[in-house]
């Protein structure tokens, strides 16, 4: 972790967590950071739209953000570059507690993954438009992103590809698995992916008052 205070507020969150990276599927990395990723760096993000949530009395829902992320190939290795995006509709207690959350500061998920970041880059606010068609997830932050995650096709195709039981931070245990096509640049972290990892679940995050 890059030295933040701790904030020891209470706080709760639900929705839906999606993600790209520039691995082949399935990231190794997802498994476990001790796996090898597919190329020399693993580069993606991840998006995050609060269906609902409350942070000390702050709501989160309908709020969307993305985390942006560079690791080396051996993320456990940590040397993570990492940038937080939040919508430009949050209102400045709603900024404070989801820059709180997804860095990693107010406890929860996000602090473990925290400990990898060596380089976290100054949070950015700005129009985030995520679109949900159930197997399909969009997310598009003009001049920025322009992200698409799609289900991967099974046996059944009325039924997703999915982990179960699957241990993961921030993603819940059930897990579908997607492919994802990204262009993104922020000025220090770029990917640009075609039809690589993905996945999507909805999350439920929460952490009592200390």
């Amino acid at each position: 972790m890059t030295g933040e205070a701790v904030d020891t507020r209470a706080w709760w969150a639900r929705g839906l967590l999606f993600e790209n990276c520039s691995c082949q599927s399935v990231c190794p990395g997802h498994v476990h950071f001790d796996q090898l990723c597919t190329f020399e760096r693993c580069v993606g993000y991840w998006g995050i739209q609060f269906a609902e949530g409350d942070f000390a009395g702050v709501p989160l829902g309908g709020l969307g953000a993305v985390v942006a992320y560079d690791s080396p190939q051996h993320m456990i290795e940590g040397d993570w570059t990492e940038l937080i995006i939040i919508d430009q509709r949050a209102s400045p207690a709603q900024r404070e507690a989801v820059e709180a959350i997804l860095s990693g500061r107010a406890g929860g998920p996000w602090a473990i993954l925290a400990r990898f970041v060596a380089r976290r880059l100054d949070t950015r606010y700005l129009p985030i438009r995520i679109e949900d068609t159930g197997k399909v997830k969009r997310i598009r932050i003009d001049g920025i992103l322009d992200s698409t995650i799609e289900a991967i096709r099974g046996k059944d195709r009325d039924q997703p590809v999915t982990f179960e039981n699957m241990f993961n931070q921030v993603h819940s245990s059930s897990q579908v698995i997607a492919k994802g096509t990204t262009r993104y640049d922020d000025g220090e972290i770029v990917v640009r992916t075609e039809k690589t990892h993905g996945l999507y679940s909805n999350f439920d995050w929460r952490v009592s008052a200390t």
